[in-house]
């Protein structure tokens, strides 16, 4: 069964916090970083991952992604300062180039 994930990104300067969803966190990422659809992500610049969670299924990820979307900024400045403190861009180090 494939995976599925939540992902937080933001900008340079940790000033915006997009929440997405995807089957394929690393092809997903890489279409951030080189803006290859043209929306949020990149009119703010958000190509660095902060933060992601993983789920056996779609239909489970859908939902946490709007459970964390209604939710307030703090809270997900919690959960990104729980596993990443340092809000490095987690996918550093990954398999592909940018």
């Amino acid at each position: 069964m494939k995976k599925a994930h939540i992902y937080f990104l933001t900008n340079k300067n940790n000033t915006v916090i997009y929440i997405g969803v995807t089957s394929n966190l690393i092809k997903r990422i890489y279409q951030h970083k080189t803006k290859v659809f043209k929306g949020f992500t990149s009119k703010y610049n958000c190509d660095k991952l902060v933060y992601f969670e993983e789920f056996d299924n779609i239909n489970d990820a859908i939902a946490r992604e709007k459970q964390l979307k209604a939710g307030n900024r703090k809270r997900k400045e919690d959960l990104i300062n729980l596993e990443n403190s340092d809000w490095n861009d987690l996918s550093e180090g990954w398999l592909f180039q940018f």
